[in-house]
């Protein structure tokens, strides 16, 4: 048996202290302990009945709260989900963070090795460049010494003439003398 028992807007008789009269007053909803007063009940109604309908419930302290019980757990249930839930979103934003920052350190090693590429790409742009315009040097010089090499072969051809022509006339010379 409880120690309390809830009432509603009842009217008991009770002893007013330094009166032998007992008054007759109206009580709101209260707990009124069982050891204390001696309450007399003219009516008896359902203290929950009323109490519900005005959204007041007792808990199982029989202190008065505004949610029903199953409503209070359901809601200090869902309270405690939503810590987990944002204890798992502050770890998950750590995990992406961390994630964020892996991809952006991989894009500028991804950057600099494309720039490398792009250098060596140049570079060897340029030597084939170098390559090409000393192959034109070269076939020039070539073509040049071609050229010289046909004037000097002219030319050994007229010295061999003279030549010729000078040892038939230094024979003719000989044998006339």
């Amino acid at each position: 048996m409880s120690l309390y028992t809830p009432l509603s807007h009842h009217e008991v008789d009770r002893p007013s202290p330094g009166s032998r009269d007992s008054q007759r007053r109206s009580v709101s909803p209260a707990v009124v302990p069982h050891n204390q007063t001696k309450v007399r009940f003219r009516f008896l109604v359902m203290a929950k009945d009323p109490l519900a309908e005005a959204g007041l419930h007792f808990d199982e302290l029989n202190k008065l709260r505004v949610l029903e019980p199953g409503v209070s757990q359901k809601t200090i249930e869902l309270k405690e989900e939503c810590e987990e839930f944002v204890d798992k979103i502050g770890q998950f934003q750590k995990i992406v963070g961390g994630l964020i920052e892996l991809v952006d350190e991989l894009a500028k090693e991804a950057e600099n090795e494309k720039m490398k590429a792009i250098g060596a790409r140049n570079l060897l742009k340029s030597v084939e460049k170098q390559r090409e315009a000393q192959q034109q040097q070269l076939q020039a010089l070539i073509a040049e010494k071609k050229m010289q090499l046909e004037r000097y072969r002219i030319e050994y051809e007229a010295l061999q003439k003279v030549e010729a022509e000078q040892n038939e006339f230094i024979d003719q010379f000989i044998l006339q003398k």
